[in-house]
């Protein structure tokens, strides 16, 4: 097989990098929903790697290596900045020390990923909340205050404690042995994909209702099936 067509997916894990440096950048600046762009992104090239790399029938330690570098950045820091930023209310012209413990997101972040790469478990199915998806629900929150949806950006400013409780319980959720459903594409049949494709039409009825707190719901509906049906999870 061509080396360059063999080097495809881990092309795509090194965008997906990229554009989580990027998404910090911008986010660092004051300006989520360009950051948004960026993480978009990286899920898609992070679902894409993955993808390629299986229907090339392609091994790789390295790449499985440089995936989890990479989503560190990408899902592990760009979450801890966007609570960064909420905690400080979007000022980024000075150094909040009250919001740094938003990092430690990002460290429970990395250390799941460590533990992915060692946990024989997580073939079809994953144990605790993932990086991508715990990216989706801070996502969601931060769009959500930046636009002031619903009042979200006064009543977080109002109540700044939910983003301290916010930090351990999505810290706790990422290193959880709660099985959940994994969602990516791996044939195409509906029964193997009806998680996937339920979350789906979840995402887009509440978007028209709930706008960017559609993202955050979501997540919350995805732990919700998978604690449920847990038994069809590791089925």
């Amino acid at each position: 097989m061509n080396g360059a067509v063999i080097n495809i997916p881990n092309l795509l894990t090194l965008t997906n990098l990229f554009c989580g440096c990027c998404a910090v950048l911008f986010l660092l600046n004051a300006q989520p929903e360009t950051a948004a762009w960026f993480t978009l992104t990286s899920f898609v090239c992070d679902y894409l790697d993955g993808m390629i790399a299986r229907a090339m029938k392609i091994t790789s330690l390295l790449g499985k290596e440089l995936d989890s570098l990479a989503d560190v950045v990408s899902f592990g820091v760009v979450p801890g900045t966007m609570i960064y930023l909420l905690l400080s209310g979007f000022d980024t012209q000075h150094i909040h020390l009250n919001a740094l413990p938003a990092f430690i997101l990002s460290a429970f972040s990395g250390l799941r990923l460590a533990k992915f790469n060692l946990d024989t478990r997580q073939t079809t199915y994953f144990m605790g909340l993932t990086t991508p998806a715990c990216t989706v629900f801070m996502l969601g929150i931060t769009l959500a205050a930046w636009n002031n949806t619903f009042g979200v950006g006064d009543f977080i400013q109002g109540n700044a404690w939910l983003m301290y409780v916010l930090i351990p319980v999505l810290s706790l959720l990422l290193l959880s042995e709660i099985p959940m459903f994994g969602l990516k594409l791996k044939s195409f049949d509906f029964q193997s994909n009806a998680p996937m494709l339920a979350l789906l039409a979840i995402l887009l009825a509440s978007v028209c209702f709930l706008k960017m707190l559609a993202l955050p719901v979501t997540v919350l509906c995805y732990i919700a099936i998978s604690v449920l049906f847990r038994d069809k999870v590791t089925g």
